[in-house]
């Protein structure tokens, strides 16, 4: 099985997947190898291209709060965040200048008022439409989550500045029940505690007989850190931080580069030590 992290993995800087990525993933798919997605992405946030991708069964979503069997249109694993914890989290959060997201059964809200300054918050111009088309915009975040009145996958807030990321990291970080990372470096995504796509990766392995030494993921954010350490074979992208390279077993080329594709190509595809 093979776990692929997005945003600076197996998509480009354009939130593209090149056509070698495509070719070769397909050539893993037909060699019998089980790969998914493994990102912080809620599931309607997935690129269509990759939620109907021929082959591709399985997702990790929401970095691993949310484990779907596409095919059989069911959840095979859900670790919520508890609505009280989540309450407090917005209200830790809102103390900022912040775009705050809920994401409740793979979609993504967002308050209406920020709508219009996702640049603001997101400090990326490639993500900018991504927000703008993929989010629910809500009349008020807080409000709506009350209302939904259950556990949620995960919330995310992007900062406007840096200084009140660290404030406010150094609050929730205080919360128990918290798992806090911060893959885009300007954000901070919180998840009920224990969860982390090497978890979830290891779980669904699990749950299909695969073991964790027949697992290889590739990812380069702070997000999937705990995941190339979980997993049998952990690959960290040239263009990953620091923290995830540590953890990896090997480090591939960058997500401009077609890392993943020729990392899958040389360790599962026969090119070199074949470990999946």
């Amino acid at each position: 099985m093979i776990g692929l992290d997005l945003d600076g993995t197996l998509l480009n800087e354009k939130k593209e997947i090149t056509p070698y990525s495509r070719e070769v993933i397909k050539k893993a798919l037909d060699a019998g190898i089980i790969v998914l997605v493994a990102t912080g992405r809620p599931w309607m946030g997935i690129p269509k291209e990759l939620r109907e991708f021929p082959g591709m069964r399985y997702a990790l979503t929401s970095n691993g709060a949310r484990i779907i069997d596409r095919t059989e249109g069911k959840v095979l694993k859900e670790q919520l965040l508890p609505l009280e914890l989540a309450k407090k989290t917005l209200e830790i959060c809102g103390k900022y200048d912040t775009l705050q997201e809920v994401y409740f059964e793979g979609q993504g809200y967002a308050p209406k008022d920020k709508k219009d300054k996702v640049e603001r918050y997101h400090h990326n111009p490639n993500m900018w439409e991504y927000i703008r088309t993929t989010r629910i915009w809500v009349d008020d975040i807080l409000e709506f989550t009350v209302q939904e009145d259950k556990g949620l996958d995960k919330i995310q807030a992007l900062f406007a500045d840096m200084k009140e990321r660290t404030k406010a990291w150094e609050e929730l970080s205080r919360v128990d029940g918290l798992a806090l990372v911060g893959s885009l470096g300007y954000n901070i995504e919180i998840n009920a505690a224990g969860v982390n796509k090497g978890t979830g990766l290891v779980e669904l392995g699990k749950l299909l007989g695969i073991k964790r030494e027949e697992i290889m993921a590739c990812g380069d954010g702070d997000n999937d850190t705990e995941m190339l350490r979980e997993v049998g074979f952990g690959v960290a992208m040239q263009n990953g931080e620091e923290q995830v390279k540590k953890a990896a077993d090997y480090i591939t080329e960058s997500n401009e580069a077609d890392g993943v594709a020729k990392a899958i190509e040389k360790f599962a595809l026969g090119g070199g030590e074949r470990v999946c």
